[in-house]
């Protein structure tokens, strides 16, 4: 039995239709992979912005003691062990609060005042300090520094010459070492 042209025209169009609709299928289950792939790389993503940004130290300081000294809390985590970093040219020496993590401005109090003397009696300014903070995170201890602005204040007192006023503490920047602590400070100095 032979075909006639008219048969064989017929199964070449099948064949061709055949073809299309596995070439669509291809295509179809590629972008069903592509959809899933994209998918988990976001949510991955997402997890780890979560896992990072929760495990990240976020200080914040609230003034007490009449603005002698900075209390240093963290929403999120427990701090176990804080030490302060004052510029080198300062001359005052590592601190460890022994009680509750705090910034005091006796330390520097004197400095400060002998190098705004001379001007108005209220000025304001930032002291950069590189502080460094032990603190627990879930069931790990983590460390993290960064170099931070102790805000201050001078103000003048009625016979009893300019007082020194911790007023905040804002983050300079995450990170940081001696050497870009005494940058900074010869950046700020009054």
């Amino acid at each position: 039995m032979s075909e006639t042209v008219e048969e064989k025209t017929r199964r070449r169009r099948w064949l061709n239709l055949a073809e299309l609709v596995a070439v669509a299928g291809v295509v179809i289950a590629a972008l069903g992979l592509y959809v899933t792939w994209s998918d988990k790389r976001q949510e991955t993503a997402e997890r780890v912005a979560a896992t990072t940004a929760g495990a990240r130290l976020e200080l914040s300081a609230t003034a007490a003691d009449d603005g002698r000294t900075l209390r240093l809390t963290d929403a999120k985590h427990d701090l176990t062990d804080v030490t302060i970093r004052y510029p080198k040219a300062l001359g005052i020496g590592v601190q460890r609060p022994a009680g509750e993590p705090a910034v005091e401005a006796e330390p520097f109090r004197e400095v400060l005042l002998k190098l705004t003397d001379g001007g108005a009696d209220e000025r304001t300014g930032r002291l950069p300090v590189l502080i460094t903070a032990s603190y627990v995170d879930g069931d790990a201890t983590r460390t993290a520094s960064g170099i931070y602005d102790v805000v201050w204040r001078t103000r003048g007192r009625f016979a009893k010459g300019r007082a020194l006023d911790l007023t905040g503490l804002r983050l300079r920047q995450r990170g940081g070492s001696a050497a870009a602590l005494d940058a900074a400070w010869a950046r700020e100095k009054p």
